[in-house]
């Protein structure tokens, strides 16, 4: 079976089709060849066929490439050269006989003119389809922008419409819009026309409006400067977008104001849900101590576990209150200049039989020389408190927890190190927030995860930071710097010396 010309021609590539057209250069060479031939056998380059030599320049221009142009005038002085050469060298042959003579030269100046003649033709006839097709074009184009959802119009600078193409949304006139522009057709049309010459000289602009028939509907255009003369605006209808952004907005500020009420509430309740804890405490101790005369061992261990759970909840109660104090900007710092050591020592010896209970050394590494600052005594002991108990939580039996205090240039850095489990990459980004936990569910169960929240706020309420650093299975390292440090009294003395360790009175 063999295979059909046709189908190969039809199936070839762009590419192949392209490499099968013939070469033009080589046709130009073709015809000057054919020109000196004709001359040679007409008698010379004055022969009545010696008019072929301008063969190629006639193809060149049927052509219609400029470069095809200039080698056809190129080959066409050549061919007419060699011609002249053959004609002395008395290679060409001799004149034929005046009639023959005649009937050749209007044999060869027909071929000049029908192919310049078909050439005229043939361009005409590109140009033609060129212009069908522009046409084609440009009524497809027409008819997708007509048939699209919004309004496209094409404006002056002044504002005058030029086109329009679309669905004009509800409220807009297209005849209006024509003759009166788009401003008069807004409510408020300021903003339309500011918006329309920021877009003359910037290049773009936003504008949203309800228009001036329809009041109740909402109207968003943008501008964009095509060209230096015109201005594109796409108008379209934002009624649905401009309830849902209301909606979105009220819903915001309900909840923001449900948040403020919710902790201004809590606030407000410090007194009433501390009174009845501490007098719960206070009669649990009272019991635990048995000052009123001896007890059963049973009602006794029971009146301890009373005052360690009143304990644990007036702890978390606390927390919740300073964060709803914070949250509802109802937190004010208490400042005072104070020694800063004075309050570091006094959380660690809280914190040291927690500590040993948990099998857990506890070591203050504090300067020698006394840390002048200017902050909130209590915030600054709850820091460390918060900090300390956070390690303790991760760090296992025979670990060691390190709490370093010093100053540096206006700032004072407290850190805490422990060599616990660590905290992991994910764990760590949303360390800080309110509410936010690491580690397995027992160690969640220990707290409310509002520790870290309340360091980082407290931190920054006297200007300063918190940074975090851990790896799991290494430990943790928490740095509070704050820029509370107050100018030394007297010089201090050399560095190198000033640092010792400071174990808390048990």
């Amino acid at each position: 079976m063999t295979d059909d010309p046709t189908d190969q021609v039809a199936d070839a590539t762009p590419e192949a089709r392209k490499s099968a057209r013939p070469d033009p250069l080589l046709l130009l060479a073709l015809s000057a060849a054919a020109g000196v031939l004709g001359a040679l056998l007409s008698g010379g380059v004055g022969g009545p066929l010696g008019v072929l030599c301008l063969a190629p320049l006639a193809i060149a221009l049927v052509m219609g490439k400029d470069r095809l142009t200039a080698a056809g005038a190129l080959l066409s002085i050549a061919a007419a050269a060699v011609a002249a050469l053959g004609q002395l060298l008395g290679v060409s042959l001799q004149p034929p006989s005046p009639p023959v003579a005649m009937a050749l030269g209007l044999l060869g100046m027909a071929v000049i003119v029908m192919t310049l003649g078909s050439g005229l033709l043939l361009s005409r006839r590109r140009r033609r389809e060129v212009e069908d097709r522009q046409d084609s074009e440009a009524q497809r184009l027409t008819g997708l922008l007509s048939g699209q959802p919004h309004l496209l119009v094409a404006l002056y600078p002044h504002g005058k419409v030029r086109a329009l193409y679309g669905r004009a949304p509800e409220g807009i006139d297209t005849d209006a819009l024509v003759q009166l522009g788009l401003p008069a057709l807004a409510a408020q049309r300021e903003p339309v026309a500011a918006a329309l010459k920021t877009a003359a000289t910037e290049g773009r602009a936003e504008v949203a409006f309800a228009p001036l028939t329809a009041q109740d509907r909402w109207v968003s255009v943008s501008f964009r400067r095509a060209e230096d003369d015109m201005i594109l605006a796409l108008v379209r209808d934002a009624t649905t977008d401009h309830a849902r952004e209301a909606a979105l907005e009220q819903a915001k500020t309900d909840a923001e104001t449900l948040a403020s009420g919710k902790s201004r509430f809590l606030a407000n309740m410090s007194h009433e849900l501390r009174t009845p804890l501490n007098a719960i405490m206070g009669f649990s101790d009272i019991m635990r101590q048995r000052l009123f005369g001896p007890m059963p061992d049973k009602y006794g261990e029971y009146s301890g576990l009373v005052h360690e759970a009143g304990s644990h909840l007036l702890d978390l109660i606390n927390d919740v209150l300073d964060m709803s104090k914070i949250e509802a900007d109802r937190f004010e710092l208490s400042r005072e200049p104070f020694d800063a050591r004075e309050a570091v020592s006094a959380a660690l010896r809280l914190m040291r039989l927690q500590a040993d209970g948990a099998g857990v050394q506890l070591r203050g590494m504090l300067p020698t020389q006394p840390l002048e600052i200017d902050a909130d005594r209590r915030a600054l002991k709850q820091i460390v408190l918060n900090l300390v108990s956070n390690a303790l939580k991760f760090t296992p039996k025979g670990g060691a927890i390190t709490v370093t205090a010093h100053g540096f240039e206006g700032f004072f850095e407290r850190v805490v190190a422990d060599t616990g489990v660590g905290i992991g990459a994910e764990d760590l980004e949303r360390l800080g927030r309110p509410y936010e936990q690491a580690g397995d569910s027992d160690r969640r169960a220990l707290g409310t995860g509002l520790g870290l929240s309340l360091v980082r706020s407290f931190a920054e309420l006297h200007g300063g930071e918190m940074g975090i650093e851990s790896t799991l299975g290494q430990g943790t390292t928490v740095t509070i710097r704050l820029p509370v440090l107050l100018p030394p009294a007297a010089p201090a003395e050399p560095a190198g010396d000033n640092v010792v360790a400071f174990n808390p009175v048990r």
